[in-house]
């Protein structure tokens, strides 16, 4: 089934992913393409709307990213924000000025008539982020919206349906933003809304089925949400064509292991390969303390033990890997401000005698794998599992990694993940767990004088994981955790709570 589709210019600004989850979450399939794509590109992909993001330049500097200006001449309608929305001027014959007083952050904005503002609040809030701002708008357009410091805030053309906030619609502090890139799709695009995660999951099991016939399919699942909602996806096309290596290094998470062999063996029958490869791992990690060296060991101890069970299985036809949307962007990405090279399974491409790829998750951002996951029958305690490190607990162990140490830290992350979501926050609080730190201190136990290791606890509300906020578990819940944690949890004297945000730290401690 082709979908209609918006397409989203990325300039690199910080929260351009986001835009186009805002899309898809409205019931409208997007895609992301650097500014430079072609404009004969363009043309073939055939969209309904595009949106220009913003971005960490200016389009007053010298090699500043500009578009074809030729999309303006296509009579589809444009969306630019922030950046985009200065593009727009100075392409259309604007100009561009530094702001007297610039503005980052949450700011009042009052919106005039327009039906990119239809049924908005019209004196409301809005999120900004600029230095510099629209100083005169070009011909054939008009202002608005308008806030304290900056006198164009919003503009349109309606007769070439183009327009321009100079505000992040998408993020959760611009209140009416929801509503803004609503009216855009449905009432200005003309979007009907035909991007449903049961369709797209359908689809996608029926191509996969057409494409593998009666050939032999291999996945290398790390028991993480993205593998094994693409094994799932695969197994349901093609059943017993396709064989799971599950890798467990022993750096999971307390009974997850467990879990994951007992969900696909039990209630989807998946053909799964099991290898119980702890010690393995351990020895390799013995001494090793700095987290890049633990991260290295991991990925090269994994692709060994993979490329040894692959081994036995002998040719196989397609490999499975469970790329998904961020990881396709951050790969292509032009000249965005942080560009990543992804290989969701590291280096095993070249070591499997296989003919091709098969990507089944490669369209979908994150929270979409989780609902094709809910969509495919997966439990919800499988779908809803909280993001986790390839390198697993050896990055939340600072330090060198022991089995004891190993042990600990799955004991008491467990309480403290049991904690969170019998007090009903599992949801509101979007990442969780706890750090067993490289720090001994004194404490008492009874009577007794102790000198055992610190714990600490990480929570974070995030709507994109570039940026944080410390989430503000209640006291009692925090209290219950540390009491609990100190009486069930050898070794552990001393409970401490990051409250940092990101940035300056990050969300990981390693």
């Amino acid at each position: 089934m082709k979908h209609e589709l918006v397409l989203v210019l990325d300039f690199g600004g910080q929260y351009n992913q986001l835009i186009a989850r805002r899309v898809r979450d409205a019931g409208v399939y997007c895609e992301m393409v650097p500014y430079t794509t072609s404009i004969d590109i363009i043309k073939a992909k055939n969209p309904i709307g595009i949106i220009f993001t913003g971005g960490p330049a200016t389009v007053t500097q010298e090699n500043a990213p500009f578009c074809s200006k030729e999309i303006f001449e296509l009579g589809i309608p444009v969306l630019g924000i922030c950046y985009g929305m200065q593009l727009i001027s100075a392409m259309q014959g604007g100009t561009v000025k530094k702001a007297d007083q610039r503005e980052y952050g949450r700011v009042g904005i009052s919106l005039g008539e327009s039906i990119l503002f239809s049924d908005c609040v019209k004196d409301t809030t809005c999120w900004m982020s600029h230095t510099y701002h629209v100083d005169m708008i070009p011909d054939g357009f008009e202002k608005t919206a308008v806030s304290k410091n900056c006198p164009v805030g919003a503009f349109e053309n309606k007769n070439d349906r183009i327009y321009g906030v100079q505000f992040h619609p998408e993020v959760n502090h611009t209140p009416e933003g929801s509503k803004m890139l609503h009216n855009f799709l449905y009432k200005i695009c003309g979007a009907s809304g035909d991007w449903k995660m049961s369709t797209y999951v359908e689809d996608t099991i029926k191509k996969i089925r057409e494409k593998v016939g009666d050939k032999k399919v291999l996945c290398a699942m790390s028991g993480g949400v993205d593998s094994s909602v693409a094994a799932v996806m695969i197994h349901k096309a093609v059943g017993k064509q396709l064989t799971n290596i599950f890798v467990d290094h022993g750096l999971l998470r307390k009974n997850e292991g467990d879990q994951v062999e007992e969900v696909f063996n039990k209630q989807f029958d998946m053909k799964l390969i099991r290898v119980n490869a702890q010690k393995q791992f351990l020895d390799r990690l013995e001494g090793v303390s700095d987290p890049e060296t633990k991260r290295k060991i991991i990925g090269e101890e994994f692709i060994r033990v993979f490329e040894a069970e692959a081994k036995k299985l002998g040719k196989v036809d397609f490999l499975v890997q469970g790329t998904i949307y961020p990881d396709v962007i951050e790969s292509g990405a032009g000249d965005a401000a942080v560009i990543k090279s992804h290989h969701n399974v590291g280096g095993l491409p070249d070591l499997v005698d296989f003919e091709e790829i098969i990507e089944p998750l490669r369209d979908l951002f994150k929270d979409e794998v989780r609902k094709a996951g809910l969509e495919l029958g997966i439990p919800e305690d499988i779908v809803w599992r909280q993001p986790f490190p390839g390198p697993g607990l050896a990055i939340r162990i600072i330090g060198d990694i022991t089995e004891e140490k190993l042990e600990i830290l799955k004991d008491a992350d467990w309480i403290f993940r049991e904690e969170i979501k019998a007090a009903g926050l599992g949801r509101e609080i979007n990442q969780y767990f706890a750090v067993l730190t490289g720090m001994r201190s004194v404490g008492v136990m009874g009577d007794e004088r102790t000198y055992d290791y610190t714990l600490a606890l990480r929570g974070v509300t995030t709507t994109d994981f570039m940026t944080a906020d410390w989430a503000r578990i209640p006291y009692d819940v925090l209290e219950k955790i540390s009491n609990r944690i100190v009486n069930e949890v050898r070794s552990i004297n001393r409970i401490v709570y990051d409250i940092t945000s990101k940035p300056p730290s990050t969300i990981e401690w390693e």
